[in-house]
């Protein structure tokens, strides 16, 4: 089957960012890119028909590639994820002007389209993606029990562009807590080992509660490319520390992409934009 990529778009800054992502890992993986645009009523179909064709000119004429588009009447909110059901995608790269900005949808918004959604998303700000691809992958270790859904899915793309995937768990002094995130960190290294895949594990300093802190603060010691995060509920350290996990880091002041999942309870994923 081919993957397919959608990328929805408000004709911004960070829909061409978006776009740009989509273009590089889609050359990459032979995946083909749909870029949809949602507008409110009828009467602005034509207008974004002739936005699309003209967008579609550019990134063939910079790129080399053609993308597919789509014109959708609706509410972005509930129609992402029906055009990427139609289409049989399989991935969707968004856009988003962080916490603040006018013009399409702020991080709090973005993360309720991104939880109901039953495809995985990759998040980016205005920071574009680098030549080489995601070359830096950090991957924060929590307590949910399904790890194993990200890993797998994080393994396939580091494969794809040769990335070093980080492993980020927080010092925890409880023991109950410390003894869980262990053998997480050791089933996480051994998976990642076993797909000779180079990796590295932090220990974050400090209490939990600063965790996203930290977590942000090594991502961009290390000039990642890609936050990859589980979309938390109960059984997660996230969970019992409360705060805004997810917010805080698709929002993060150093625009670093973040790929968000779902877990495997809200929806399944049967097959991978990155599978190998």
């Amino acid at each position: 089957m081919k993957n397919i990529i959608l990328v929805p778009t408000d004709f911004t800054k960070v829909g061409d960012t978006a776009i740009e992502h989509a273009v590089k890992i889609g050359h990459t993986i032979q995946a083909d890119v749909h870029v949809v645009h949602v507008i409110s009523n009828k009467h602005h179909i034509s207008e974004a028909k002739l936005k699309l064709e003209t967008l579609q000119a550019r990134i063939k004429k910079e790129k080399g590639i053609e993308v597919e588009t789509v014109v959708r009447i609706g509410s972005i909110f509930e129609d992402i994820d029906k055009v990427a059901t139609e289409i049989g995608a399989n991935l969707i790269i968004m856009g988003t002007h962080g916490m603040k900005g006018m013009q399409f949808i702020t991080g709090s918004r973005a993360l309720k389209i991104v939880t109901e959604s039953m495809i995985p998303f990759i998040i980016v700000q205005e920071r574009g993606i680098r030549e080489s691809g995601y070359e830096n992958i950090v991957v924060p270790l929590d307590l949910h029990r399904e790890t194993k859904q990200k890993l797998k899915l994080v393994s396939d793309m580091a494969l794809y562009f040769g990335s070093k995937v980080h492993l980020v768990s927080p010092g925890e002094t409880d023991e109950f807590l410390k003894n869980q995130l262990d053998r997480n960190l050791k089933y996480a290294t051994q998976f990642l080992k076993e797909r000779d895949i180079d990796t590295a594990v932090e220990i974050t300093e400090g209490k939990s509660g600063n965790f996203v802190k930290n977590l942000l603060k090594y991502s961009v010691s290390i000039n990642a490319d890609l936050i990859c995060i589980m979309n938390f509920y109960e059984n997660s350290l996230m969970h019992i520390i409360g705060g805004s996990y997810e917010q805080q880091i698709i929002t993060n002041e150093a625009q670093i992409p973040v790929l968000c999942i779902n877990p495997t309870d809200n929806y399944v994923m049967e097959r991978s934009v990155f599978e190998s």
